[in-house]
């Protein structure tokens, strides 16, 4: 549920907070006055985009913040599964819009907007004019169906997706193969000459740095020599040398202990020193033996490394993606020695998998018309409730097995007719944007027990309707608010009426400057801002007393 709505910067907008509750949230106010602004930023809070030219002038940044309570096992799962910390059973989102960047924290925690719009969607469902619109396609048909379907459906077409890519993958094989059967024998031959290749070179892991190293050792061999020489020099037993003068006063050293024995330490460090000195020269002179300048292994680490980077250029840049190149020629040789059996092979494979994926998509299948009756049947009752008299509503699923996709092979349409004798049509070709808006008013009544989602906002709900309509409507409305938040922008004193919570949207002059400002009503402001929404610019005791007895029929209602 969305306990807060706090909105700053925002065009008209200075600084607007709201404390939601449950029920019924009504959103009212004179045309202009900003009510658009709210829905706004209540979306570009949830991910959308917003230009940046709404920030406020003279502000630095515009936000657009949302606390919501946790109270679902599914927007719980959701955190978890987005990594996202919550406490206290709270969700808290900020977006704020600075110098053309968005900053997105969740939980004060940063977040991406793919990260943000994942996490809305079990949130909260915002409806305006663009969502009952989206009532004309088809694809919306069959998710509304699917997702009344539940679980029973969801087991059938989570076996359903994996196994048709596999199918449409060894579809495109087997054509792939039929086509490329022309070109066989050459791409034999060319197969049978790589692995030939590189079964010859014989490349092993790590040889190739191996030799790197090798051939740098090598082609510098003169330039070690003379080092190790000179070092060799230095620190040996030749006159001057470092090992004959660390020798020499070492004897001198050990002549001077027989007159002081604390000598004896300085000693036996000197004579470590030898030691060492002793050592290096020992194994300095086993590399300088071991160096070869004769260029005979230079060579042949040289023909061996431009093979071994033959190789590399050629079927990959490491050992294991050359192994790879080679098992997967390996195979095609394979298969092409076998080549009718490996498309009768294939074309089983094919056959096998079609006849399952059709199985399980015919269960699917009856699963959708079997519900399609049953959501078809309350939907029209629902938009009974909602003044569409004598109207017929079905839901047409008709199975295709020549159209499989991953959720079956199922296409679905709604279909309407609100005039008796007339045949059932597309709601594309009978529906207002008045009546798509009540019909999508009526299909969220009908799936309130389905849809986990705890707040749905309504705006532009009441499009073209009036009179015995906008009561139904509204009625639908107070309804819906028993089982799930519902926040509802409106012109309409009707729907106004059955508030649970009733805000007023104003525009005021402050310090020379417009402002938005947005006021919980009492029972006495509510009833007033009825009246002026019945009357008009002026407000009678006539019209002050049509908003009480409204007010009145709305208590006893539901």
């Amino acid at each position: 549920m969305l306990l807060n709505l706090h909105v700053k910067n925002v065009a008209l907008i200075d600084d607007v907070e709201l404390d939601l509750k449950e029920g019924l949230n009504i959103l009212t106010g004179e045309t202009g006055a900003g009510k658009s602004l709210i829905i706004d930023a209540v979306n570009f809070a949830l991910g959308k985009r917003m230009k940046s030219d709404v920030i406020r002038d003279e502000a630095d940044y515009a936000l657009c913040e949302l606390t919501f309570s946790v109270d679902s096992a599914e927007v719980r799962d959701k955190l978890n599964e987005l990594m996202i910390p919550f406490d206290d059973d709270m969700v808290v989102i900020k977006r704020k819009l600075m110098n053309g960047r968005s900053i997105i924290r969740i939980n004060d925690e940063s977040a991406s907007a793919a990260t943000l719009k994942d996490l809305a969607g079990v949130l909260i469902d915002i409806h305006g004019q663009h969502e009952h619109q989206s009532l004309l396609y088809k694809s919306k048909h069959k998710q509304i169906l699917d997702s009344y379907c539940g679980e029973g459906l969801k087991e059938l077409t989570d076996k359903i997706s994996p196994l048709y890519l596999e199918y449409t993958e060894l579809k495109r094989e087997l054509a792939d193969a039929r086509s490329n059967d022309k070109d066989r024998d050459r791409a034999m031959d060319l197969a049978r000459f790589e692995v030939d290749e590189i079964i010859k070179a014989d490349v092993k892991d790590g040889e190739a740095e191996s030799l790197e190293a090798e051939y740098r050792k090598l082609s510098n061999a003169r330039k070690i020599a003379e080092t190790v020489d000179y070092v060799h020099r230095a620190a040996g037993y030749d006159e001057g040398g470092a090992g004959t003068a660390v020798g020499r006063a070492l004897s001198r050293l050990q002549g001077a202990l027989d007159y002081d024995d604390s000598l004896s330490q300085l000693c036996d460090e000197l004579s470590d020193i030898d030691g060492l000195l002793n050592d290096f020269n020992r194994t300095l002179a086993g590399y300088e033996d071991s160096l070869d300048t004769s260029g005979e292994r230079f060579a042949e680490v040289e023909e061996r490394l431009n093979l071994v980077n033959r190789i590399r250029d050629r079927y990959g840049d490491t050992y294991e993606k050359i192994q790879e190149y080679l098992k997967e020629k390996q195979e095609l040789i394979e298969k092409y020695s076998d080549f009718d059996a490996y498309i009768e092979g294939l074309a089983k494979k094919v056959k096998d998998i079609e006849g399952d994926l059709k199985g399980l998509c015919k269960k699917a299948s009856d699963v959708r018309i079997r519900e399609a009756g049953i959501l078809s049947s309350k939907i029209r009752e629902a938009l009974s409730d909602l003044n569409f008299l004598d109207v017929r509503f079905e839901i047409s699923v008709l199975a295709d097995e020549e159209k499989m996709t991953e959720s079956g092979f199922d296409s679905v349409e709604f279909l309407i007719s609100t005039n008796p004798g007339e045949r059932v049509r597309p709601l594309d070709e009978v529906a207002s944007g008045g009546e798509l808006s009540r019909i999508m008013l009526g299909l969220k009544t009908v799936l309130a027990d389905k849809d986990s989602v705890g707040t749905l906002i309504f705006d532009e709900i009441d499009t073209g309707i009036s009179g015995r309509t906008a009561q139904k409507v509204s009625e639908k409305l107070k309804q819906l608010s028993l089982k799930r938040q519902v926040i509802c922008i409106t012109h309409l004193p009707q729907i106004a009426a059955m508030a649970d919570e009733h805000f007023v949207i104003s525009k005021d002059v402050v310090n020379d400057r417009t402002v938005t400002s947005v006021t919980l009503l009492d029972d006495e402001a509510s009833t007033r801002e009825l009246a002026r929404m019945l009357g008009g610019v002026s407000i009678t005791e006539n019209t002050i007393k049509s908003a009480k007895e409204m007010k009145m029929l709305a208590i006893n209602i539901i």
